[in-house]
């Protein structure tokens, strides 16, 4: 495996407290602390507390869209497509539970272009997952459901997953991601 750079010791660890305690009561003294190091010696690695959080969440959303992107673009029918995006959250969750955390509360932080940035690949994701899931239902792969009210049930429900995972570590990835698309698509032959 390969050994992290200090820095991304520190955006690991800084993701850690950020999701224990939140951004705001997280002080870069408790990351340095928490790296073992005197709180000066993190400004070598990072500018700010703020610019973890920015490159923690720009470095999960640029995640999400590569996923998006490469399932936009596979061979696969809608469903198979919208089943392949359920088992990219999953996977997401588990490699980064503690920064993929910060997707449900912690974003409200981000300020200026940083804050413009993220909502936009957040915008452009949830419009590309809505197309997906329009597309399931005119081709009769869903239930007519509402594409708005399934999206928001689906994605709140992905977006969480990390606190049912954080207690549950050891569950199979593959059996989580079965499970997942399982509970989540309302498929029409059910």
């Amino acid at each position: 495996m390969e050994k992290l750079s200090r820095k991304e010791q520190i955006k690991t660890v800084a993701a850690r407290l950020f999701r224990k305690r939140g951004f705001k009561a997280t002080s870069m003294r408790d990351i340095a602390k928490a790296m073992d190091m005197e709180a000066p010696s993190l400004y070598n690695h990072i500018s700010s507390k703020r610019q973890l959080l920015e490159e923690l969440l720009m470095s999960i959303a640029q995640s999400f869209i590569l996923g998006m992107k490469e399932v936009k673009e596979a061979p696969l029918n809608s469903l198979e497509k919208l089943e392949r995006l359920i088992k990219l959250h999953v996977d997401i969750t588990i490699d980064h539970t503690d920064a993929v955390s910060l997707l449900t509360n912690e974003w409200v932080h981000l300020e200026g272009g940083a804050a413009l940035d993220f909502n936009a690949l957040k915008d452009d994701y949830e419009k590309d997952f809505k197309g997906i899931l329009m597309a399931c239902i005119k081709e009769g792969h869903l239930k007519e459901v509402n594409a708005d009210l399934a999206m928001f049930s689906i994605l709140s429900t992905l977006r969480w997953l990390y606190s049912w995972y954080s207690k549950n570590p050891n569950v199979n990835k593959i059996d989580l991601e079965q499970q997942m698309v399982k509970l989540l698509i309302p498929t029409r032959n059910e």
